[in-house]
């Protein structure tokens, strides 16, 4: 059977999501892999989440997605990063077991109904009337459907590099994919060329552990997924070193043979994971770096030389590792390398995913210049959605930067220019004070229970949560405490009462905890996630309200449409910048325009004033 009505090509982070919850929407589903085997495989380093990346897979799981659980399951070191700081940038990361990652993922791809795994390389789409019509494999096969998704990662004429030598490659190993690209700009697409990288892998047992720091993971881990109950599977440590001088010195010996350097590589990579060559070219005043050591698995013999990316020539990448303190007598399993790649500037895109030029065709992952699984995997569930939407005739679902991360990711990508890869970071949210990784349950998860993307249980479990909090809430307000018993309690923590005090109150107090303040109040027991939501909002109440209003002023811009046909170059007072991009992009509201790279404030005022004039608003 050739003919779908859904079709996602890749395997990757993206496609999965995109492939699986098209699937479970109820729609004939093919997803498109080069190897059947290398679906759900970590092709850079063997971990899920950290700072920002650990919220968007928390989003990912509240609307119904497989990311945190598939995490979750192979997860072998889980850490909540920046417990010393508020709430608000908290994130979850875990280390994960590589290839059992991949087989949990295989595992829930393979088990899902109204999916078909293809093995083949997509290497072109039909298109008939501005709207996507099949989608062409190398070996001459054309699969018919009504939407497709696009989500290549760094395969569309990806080229690998080690020192001056290149080669033709997706990844290491894997073929790239040719035609495609070119397809794509002969129907009016435009494209551009990202790189990225990665570090050697090292034999673990060649490894001086003695001389490391050790990084141990918590105790109690934290689940990414909401119906998790608890990590059960044991836990190991990760290790810490650092680069020196002798080591620098080494790379800079290679410069004359880097890819980057020479201009071999016309791509930018990402700018807060640079390459090691590019970290001390560009910060000569460091006398050291971080290396993260990270085992890839319980029985992997490779180890994940994190903070270590190169595109040096073998012989220095050799040399130099073997500077570093407990990797002196290292063995080399994997040359690190760049690779160089396809993608098409994400202003090409709506806010659903779907290209503006090509009804129901979506691109998600990194040929929109994202870099990271997570910033991948959530662009897959938001196309997959919506494409399953669209098929349906239903309203898209579009979240915005007041409703999640995802929908910050979406935005920025959208409207920004981008010359790097795009990476999610927690200072990149304008709202994060009200967007936590722990709340993602209660920002998102009715949006996918009405999608009919959360079983019972796990909703069942979200409820109690909210009931929870409502009823901790009203207990908290009415609830007061004898100064001699906050004394007996605090004694040693607090300034003692006087007089008798409201909970609400003492709970303000930075060193006062609301589970040890129930015991003076409740003898009940509240979902542990109630008892962490309404002490944040007593806590940082003021700060909550602030947002508030700061969503209140941004949801007014974003309520003013902007109409379709407007022609911006017919509004001579806006810049010639403005004109260009607001053409280009076409926003879909005020709110938008202003976050559009070259758009200035006094452009904004100016069309406000040239729209209410002609009365739109």
């Amino acid at each position: 059977m050739n003919k779908f009505d859904i079709v996602v090509v890749g395997g990757g982070h993206a496609g999965i999501e995109a492939a699986v919850v098209a699937a479970r929407l109820g729609f004939n589903t093919a997803l498109i892999t080069l190897e059947v085997s290398k679906i759900g495989l970590m092709s850079c380093n063997p971990a899920i989440g950290g700072l920002a990346k650990g919220q968007l897979v928390r989003e990912i799981d509240a609307l119904g997605g497989v990311m945190g659980k598939i995490a979750d399951r192979a997860g072998i070191h889980f850490k909540m990063l920046n417990t010393s700081k508020g709430p608000a940038v908290q994130s979850p990361r875990a280390q994960e077991d590589r290839l059992l990652y991949a087989r949990v993922a295989q595992e829930v791809v393979k088990n899902t109904t109204n999916l078909t795994i293809i093995e083949g390389m997509a290497v072109g789409i039909g298109v008939k009337n501005n709207q996507i019509e099949s989608v062409k494999l190398k070996d001459g096969i054309e699969l018919k459907t009504s939407a497709a998704i696009l989500t290549t990662g760094t395969f569309l004429n990806g080229v690998i590099y080690v020192g001056l030598s290149k080669l033709k490659a997706g990844r290491a190993g894997e073929m790239p994919v040719e035609g495609m690209t070119e397809n794509l700009i002969a129907l009016g697409f435009e494209a551009g060329r990202l790189k990225t990288g990665t570090p050697p892998r090292v034999h673990r047992d060649s490894i001086n552990y003695d001389v490391l720091e050790i990084q141990t993971p918590d105790k109690v881990p934290v689940p990414f997924s909401f119906s998790t109950e608890k990590i059960t599977q044991s836990q190991i440590n990760c290790y810490i070193t650092y680069t020196n001088q002798k080591t620098h010195d080494i790379l800079r010996t290679g410069f004359s043979r880097s890819p980057l350097f020479t201009g071999m590589i016309s791509g930018v990579g990402p700018r807060y994971c640079p390459s090691i060559e590019d970290k001390i070219y560009r910060f000569s005043d460091k006398p050291r770096h971080q290396i993260f050591l990270e085992i890839e698995g319980y029985r992997a013999k490779e180890v994940y030389v994190n903070g270590f990316s190169t595109s040096l020539p073998a012989d220095v990448q050799e040399k130099a590792i073997r500077t570093i303190s407990g990797l002196e007598n290292v063995k080399i399993l994997r040359l690190g390398y760049a690779v160089e790649y396809d993608f098409f500037p994400p202003h090409q895109l709506k806010h659903t995913l779907e290209t503006k030029a090509i009804k129901n065709l979506f691109f998600a992952g990194q040929i929109n210049g994202t870099s990271g699984y997570e910033e991948a995997a959530a662009q897959g569930i938001i196309a997959g959605i919506n494409a399953a939407l669209n098929l349906r005739g239903e309203a898209p679902l579009i979240l915005d930067r007041s409703q999640a991360y995802i929908g910050v990711l979406i935005d920025d990508l959208i409207n920004k220019i981008h010359t790097e890869p795009y990476r999610m970071f927690t200072s990149s949210a304008e709202f994060r004070l009200l967007l936590r990784h722990d709340n993602a349950d209660l920002r998102l998860m009715e949006t996918g229970r009405n999608l009919g993307l959360i079983d019972d249980r796990t909703y069942g479990k979200f409820a109690k949560k909210k009931e929870d909090i409502q009823r901790l809430e009203a207990l908290i307000k009415k609830s007061v405490i004898k100064a001699t018993d906050f004394n007996e309690r605090f004694k040693d923590v607090s300034t003692p009462l006087q007089n008798n005090a409201k909970a609400e109150i003492l709970l303000k107090r930075p060193e006062i905890k609301l589970k040890q303040l129930l015991s003076l109040i409740s003898e009940n027991q509240f979902h542990s996630g109630a008892v962490q939501e309404v002490e944040y909002n007593i806590k940082y109440d003021g700060y909550l309200n602030r947002q508030r209003k700061m969503i209140e002023k941004f949801k007014e811009l974003e309520n003013k449409k902007l109409p379709d046909s407007l022609d911006y170059q017919d509004i001579k007072a806006l810049s010639a910048e403005s004109r260009e991009k607001l053409m280009k992009i076409r926003p879909e509201n005020l709110g938008q325009a202003a976050r559009i790279s070259g758009v200035k404030p006094a452009d904004i005022s100016v069309l406000l004033i040239y729209l209410t004039k002609k009365n739109y608003f």
